[in-house]
């Protein structure tokens, strides 16, 4: 991921809500387009400019070719209250982030998250890094709203479950079965994404507890109770992968 930095600049008489919504607006649809990442996008005044540190899935994340309509038309709106196109500088790479997946066309592609990542959603198969999300086509009103959203459900139900201390047993159970209500939105999610890139897309469940190693090694796919079973984990993460179901599992994080 990579740190850059968003310059506002008034060339007119303007207010400070007018300026303060108008950039919002264009935060916000930066965010739905996948062109920046995360919840909290800090924004100071100092020396008669607006500055937003935002953090960035690569270098040309914010160039003008990624930009929907949405985001086209939240520039527009910011000349329309007096303040000009931001100034981007790119301060460099984040540490504590993932690297973002290399321009390619992956094999396959997985819905992947957790409460502690900040990245896109989509991870390709064949490296494991996330994939900007403004790379896939469109889900729905020309962005990614619906996925990011859904990434948020999942974290949160993550959390919690980490946690331990609140409906800790029914964040699993949504993270790790595939009748949930969160499961069935996800494999929905999977579908329709596959549909549109054309690249299968795979569904990422959870797995703790178990009885024992030899009864977790022995699980079968929770969708067509085939053998799913990989014969060498997956990036050190994926111990299960049903092609037919497009679903993927690990090995129970207590036996790993």
């Amino acid at each position: 991921m990579i740190l850059a930095k968003l310059v506002f600049e008034c060339f007119e008489d303007t207010t400070m809500t007018k300026v303060e919504t108008a950039i919002n607006g264009l935060i916000t649809e930066l965010k739905y387009n996948g062109q920046i990442i995360g919840q909290e996008f800090p924004t100071l005044l100092k020396d008669g400019y607006f500055i937003t540190q935002v953090l960035c899935p690569e270098e040309e994340s914010l160039a003008f070719t990624n930009h929907n309509q949405a985001v086209k038309k939240a520039v527009e709106r910011l000349t329309d209250v007096g303040v000009l196109q931001p100034k981007i500088t790119v301060l460099g790479q984040e540490l504590h982030s993932d690297s973002t997946d290399p321009h390619h066309t992956p094999s396959w592609q997985i819905l992947y998250t957790s409460y502690i990542q900040t990245c896109s959603p989509i991870r390709c198969g064949d490296h494991f890094a996330p994939i900007p999300l403004y790379r896939l086509p469109a889900l729905a009103n020309g962005c990614y709203k619906q996925l990011i959203n859904w990434q948020q459900d999942w974290q949160a139900c993550d959390q919690l479950q980490m946690n331990g201390r609140t409906n800790e047993f029914e964040s699993l159970a949504q993270l790790g079965t595939i009748d949930s209500r969160l499961g069935q939105q996800s494999r929905q999610l999977c579908q329709r994404i596959e549909a549109q890139s054309g690249v299968p897309t795979y569904y990422y469940l959870y797995r703790v507890g178990g009885e024992s190693l030899t009864k977790e090694q022995q699980r079968r796919c929770p969708s067509c109770d085939g053998d799913w079973a990989v014969l060498e984990s997956i990036h050190q993460v994926l111990d299960f992968k049903c092609d037919d179901c497009r679903l993927v599992s690990n090995l129970s994080w207590d036996y790993k």
